[in-house]
């Protein structure tokens, strides 16, 4: 019988609400790795403002790093990340919100969460997730809204179990929870 072979490969869970510096803070951890460097973005320029915050975003990032646009598929990671010395997956909940508005609903969106959870096992770099935090406000007024709160917690959930390490970034200072 053939044995598996357990990936050793850390994965990092960074957590925070917007603009709470959870994506810079994830982006220096990534940068303490050797070579070069994936960014996997998954947010769409739907207009001006965000195609400007995306181009900010990615002159920050520097010459060590590639960019991958992924907004639906985060199984490409792993064939991307062949030859980088870390992933950053900027973010999570943006890639739910792509699926969602896809015209998906949460039990749809569920075998494409499994798919990438799945992937995980078999990266050759380490990856960092940024993912917000949405479970602290109030119960939202809207059905999607609501839809969108659940999932995203649950999927948090998932990625934090799966983990290696999980952080918490609150007005730019992070707390190491697991």
């Amino acid at each position: 019988m053939k044995i598996p072979v357990v990936n050793t490969v850390p994965v990092t869970l960074v957590l925070g609400g917007a603009a709470s510096g959870k994506s810079r803070f994830a982006q220096e951890l990534a940068e303490r790795q050797p070579g070069s460097l994936l960014y996997v973005a998954t947010a769409r320029a739907g207009d001006a403002e965000m195609a400007e915050r995306i181009a900010r975003h990615r002159r920050a990032r520097g010459d060590r790093w590639r960019t991958l646009e992924a907004p639906m598929d985060l199984t490409v990671v792993v064939p991307a990340a062949v030859g980088h010395g870390a992933v950053l997956v900027d973010c999570v909940t943006l890639w739910l919100t792509n699926l969602l508005l896809a015209g998906e609903n949460e039990g749809e969106v569920w075998p494409a969460v499994e798919g990438f959870l799945s992937v995980l096992a078999g990266l050759p770099a380490p990856i960092f997730l940024v993912s917000n935090e949405v479970g602290q406000g109030i119960v939202p007024e809207h059905a999607l809204a609501r839809t969108f709160r659940d999932l995203a917690g649950q999927v948090n959930q998932r990625l934090a179990a799966r983990a290696d390490h999980v952080w918490l970034v609150t007005a730019g200072l992070p707390l190491q929870l697991k």
